[in-house]
């Protein structure tokens, strides 16, 4: 069965080539995606609604960003101007984490080829994140009853502050992160479980880590979806990274995960995470080793 896949063209808001944010490494991946013949089964999100929007997020910002007028401050924390094809973006994002995590409790497993905002809080976006994709896509489905408790598997190498802030509460929702102590952000908010990791990890030392924890959150519970945020920022060359993984290191993570998810019966829906490079087809590739991964599953 071929990789159930969400992608949507206006993923891309457009951003020039020099903007620190890669906003081209959407539209390339899905190029590798294609060449990689993986794009069989392609679904395309409609814009989140509000309703959806405002079970993560406070009402007054999800309006802000809908009708683009956030606060001036609070566009310098995201990291760039919330316009048109920028509210629309983080709409569709959104709204393409909740539809693949659909087609994860249908399929078994699915990948958003957006996703992964896990700095966006429940007041506000932050670290280029405007909406958070996984804690709406997550509490979407909790108030549909379709889920009745879910995993965040986070290995963005930076901590997932934001979903930790809109979910410490929801004893429906474990929060797990793993990633660089000292990256940003500066002020952490405590996942459910957070491993921070030393400057300059390398493959074996990071994989010995995962694999010793990941039957342990597996086992907390009988989980009825798995959302894994495959950041692929902590590669030795990325320019926000600090760790020092290689590609195999990459794929080798991914593997795990998702053998390891997938081998107790548990559907999984992933997002690409963070990944920052001025070499974007480079990074685009090594966002697509995620959809090679799952599409073993598949």
């Amino acid at each position: 069965m071929p990789l159930q896949i969400v992608h949507h063209p206006d993923y891309d808001a457009g951003f020039a080539v020099n903007h620190r944010f890669p906003m081209s490494k959407y539209p390339l991946l899905m190029q590798a995606l294609i060449a990689r013949g993986l794009t069989q089964a392609l679904h395309q999100p409609a814009p989140a609604g509000p309703h959806w929007l405002k079970l993560a997020h406070d009402g007054t910002y999800v309006d802000q960003v809908i009708d683009c007028a956030v606060p001036a401050g609070i566009e310098r924390e995201i990291g760039f101007p919330v316009g048109p094809r920028v509210s629309l973006r983080a709409q569709l994002a959104a709204a393409g984490t909740v539809l693949a995590a659909r087609l994860a409790l249908e399929h078994g497993i699915s990948c958003n080829a957006a996703g992964g905002s896990h700095h966006a809080r429940r007041a506000q976006g932050a670290g280029f994140c405007t909406f958070n994709d996984v804690a709406v896509a997550a509490l979407t489905l909790i108030e549909e009853n379709l889920v009745g408790n879910a995993l965040v598997v986070d290995l963005d190498v930076h901590q997932g502050d934001g979903t930790a802030d809109i979910l410490r509460e929801d004893e429906r929702v474990f929060t797990f992160s793993m990633h660089g102590e000292r990256n940003y952000p500066v002020r952490k908010i405590a996942s459910d479980l957070d491993i921070g990791l030393p400057d300059g990890m390398g493959d074996r030392a990071y994989l010995e880590q995962l694999a010793d924890v990941l039957p342990r959150l597996l086992s907390l519970r009988r989980w009825d979806l798995v959302f894994y945020n495959a950041g692929v920022d902590v590669h030795a060359e990325d320019k926000l990274g600090r760790l020092s993984l290689s590609d195999a290191g990459i794929r080798a993570r991914d593997r795990l995960v998702i053998e390891t998810i997938r081998a107790r019966g548990v559907p999984l829906c992933g997002v690409i995470g963070g990944g920052y490079s001025t070499d974007v087809p480079t990074l685009a590739a090594r966002h697509a080793i995620l959809f090679e991964e799952a599409a073993v599953a598949a």
